[in-house]
């Protein structure tokens, strides 16, 4: 059973940083992309930023771009989402997933299976 567990998440003031992280467990070979997704209040679920698991390869949303970067530690099965300069508009529900896809299609939730719980993000200006 493939299991999903963020953590990180709090409130900040507007332009502060946060990480947040997400370890995998279980059948982890299923999957080689591990993303971030985001959902505020009222909207649709975002893709924020994935990363293929052997290849490395990574995406990021435009809207974060520049802002907010995705990283690994393979060792430890566990994705990073470093986010800087931080705005209200980020303020959502962020969760990590796991999926079998290609690099063109990371960001789409809908190829995504494994999710995990979400971790809160809430930015005050």
């Amino acid at each position: 059973q493939v299991q999903l567990v963020e953590s990180g998440g709090c409130s900040v003031q507007a332009g502060g940083s946060l990480t947040l992280s997400c370890t995998l467990s279980g059948y982890t070979s299923s999957s080689n992309y591990m993303g971030w997704f985001r959902q505020a209040l009222g909207k649709e679920r975002e893709g924020v930023a994935a990363i293929g698991t052997s290849s490395g390869l990574r995406r990021h949303a435009d809207s974060v771009r520049g802002r907010f970067t995705i990283s690994q530690d393979k060792a430890k099965n566990t994705v990073y989402l470093q986010m800087n300069s931080l705005k209200p508009e980020d303020t959502a529900l962020y969760y990590c997933a796991a999926a079998s896809t290609a690099l063109a299609r990371a960001l789409d939730y809908g190829e995504y299976k494994y999710w995990g719980q979400g971790t809160q993000v809430t930015v005050s200006s």
